[in-house]
């Protein structure tokens, strides 16, 4: 039993070498997660058009608004789940997995309906241009038609890496992900199903994940295993979740609901931007990987160590992991801005829709220092198990501020630069406010 249980413990041995080992498997199995929307928007703008690839970028807002708030929740069950994981109180370890999977279930029942039925809504308020109409709702609808696969899966390994096992998410990322490769390749290339295609090589290839995590939770012999019919909700742990995960999860949904409205604006400008946008979307969403995956690390180092009373620790992980994520980022920083436009032209061949894209680049690579130090900190307050402060910290700048600059300035310059500038200044004061929090606040007494 001793021995079951250390096998993913971060609360002994060198900090910096725990940290790398955890989030390398992280960073991989998030770079094959971004595969799937990167590898459809290859295939979009490849083997299909502009107008095609403009759809997939703008639904993209849509799904993070409703997915974001659910993936608030899982932190709150995954910082729950670390904490007991690092007492060994393996009963309310149980009981709070259990309750984690019953959650999810019943959330990806109501946000398939949710998504189905007010697609064409949501892609008409956001200002969706009709030539990309279609495409959009067709491609949003059948997303959202495996949509509890993405949230069963994300509850399940984030199950997996608050035990310390960030191996088998990634393992199971790559089978699904060479799924939807060649499930792209066939279903557009092949039989010329258009964008329905795409929409289901990324259904298929996210049951398949979701089905792996699943064999495994219930296979396993760990203290964590899962037993279908215990998946039920557990009423204490239930309140403790989203007590934790409430904050998170309005914390994202807000940040995203800005972001839809930062979509609507970059949609103002037309198609060819809106291609060229979510074509740098994508890239974006591959820069920032260290910077979630170190985060990530570092909820899961806070929460196991500060379960195990092991305070001083936690400041010598906070340290080391918030370095590692900057020295990190700031590579990638420069390599972006070396070799944006050969990146860029993997999407498109149109020399539009790449300008647009490197107009984009230019204003954020810069600046993502801010974001790994943004997101260091609030990974690390919320393995300690507050999660209102950050949720504080990133509506009031990832949200109100971001608005406040667009809906002021937008109107004055009318150029599509100030849109972009709204994510490097909001980065800038999250960072310095969370920062300012670790140095000050009582996040360790509170505990």
């Amino acid at each position: 039993m001793e021995q079951r249980v250390k096998s993913g413990l971060m609360t002994e041995g060198t900090i910096w070498k725990q940290l790398l080992l955890f989030s390398v498997p992280l960073l991989l199995g998030n770079l094959f997660q971004q595969m799937y929307n990167a590898v459809d928007s290859i295939v979009v703008g490849n083997y299909i058009g502009p107008q095609a690839l403009a759809a997939v970028g703008s639904s993209a807002p849509v799904i993070n608004l409703l997915v974001s708030i659910f993936m608030g929740i899982s932190v709150g069950a995954g910082v729950i789940i670390s904490r007991y994981f690092g007492a060994r109180n393996i009963e309310n370890l149980q009981d709070s997995i259990h309750t984690s999977l019953a959650f999810s279930i019943a959330a990806g029942i109501i946000m398939t309906i949710v998504g189905v039925l007010l697609s064409p809504l949501i892609l008409q308020w956001i200002g969706t241009p009709q030539d990309v109409m279609g495409n959009s709702v067709l491609y949003l609808r059948i997303y959202f038609c495996g949509i509890l696969s993405v949230l069963v899966y994300n509850m399940g390994s984030g199950i997996l890496r608050a035990v310390g096992d960030s191996k088998n998410p990634l393992y199971f990322l790559i089978v699904s992900s060479i799924t939807n490769i060649i499930l792209d390749l066939l279903f557009v290339v092949v039989l010329k199903m258009g964008i329905a295609g795409v929409g289901w090589a990324t259904l298929i290839s996210q049951t398949i994940s979701a089905i792996l995590t699943l064999i495994l939770l219930i296979k396993t012999k760990q203290e964590y295993k899962v037993t279908l019919k215990k998946i039920r909700f557990h009423k204490e742990r239930l309140i403790e979740i989203i007590r934790l995960g409430l904050p998170s999860g309005i914390q994202n949904g807000v940040v995203s609901f800005s972001n839809v409205i930062v979509q609507s604006n970059i949609n103002a400008f037309g198609s060819v931007a809106m291609a060229g946008c979510g074509a740098y979307t994508k890239i974006d969403g591959f820069a920032i990987l260290p910077v979630m995956s170190f985060s990530m690390a570092l909820t899961t180092f806070t929460g196991q160590n500060m379960g195990a009373n092991k305070l001083e620790r936690v400041h010598q992980g906070a340290k080391t992991g918030i370095f590692m994520s900057v020295a990190t980022t700031v590579v990638i920083s420069i390599l972006l801005e070396l070799f944006g436009p050969q990146v860029l032209s993997i999407f498109t061949d149109n020399q539009q829709v790449i300008h647009y894209g490197l107009y984009m680049l230019h204003i954020l690579a810069p600046c993502y220092i801010f974001l790994a130090i943004s997101h260091a900190f609030s990974g690390i307050i919320r393995g300690a198990g507050i999660t209102t402060i950050p949720m504080i910290v990133m509506i009031s700048c990832w949200c109100v501020l971001r608005m406040a600059w667009i809906l002021t300035s937008v109107p004055i310059f009318h150029d599509i630069g100030v849109v972009f500038m709204g994510w490097p200044i909001t980065w800038f004061a999250s960072a310095l406010w969370l920062f300012l929090y670790y140095k000050k606040g009582n996040w360790m007494k509170q505990n």
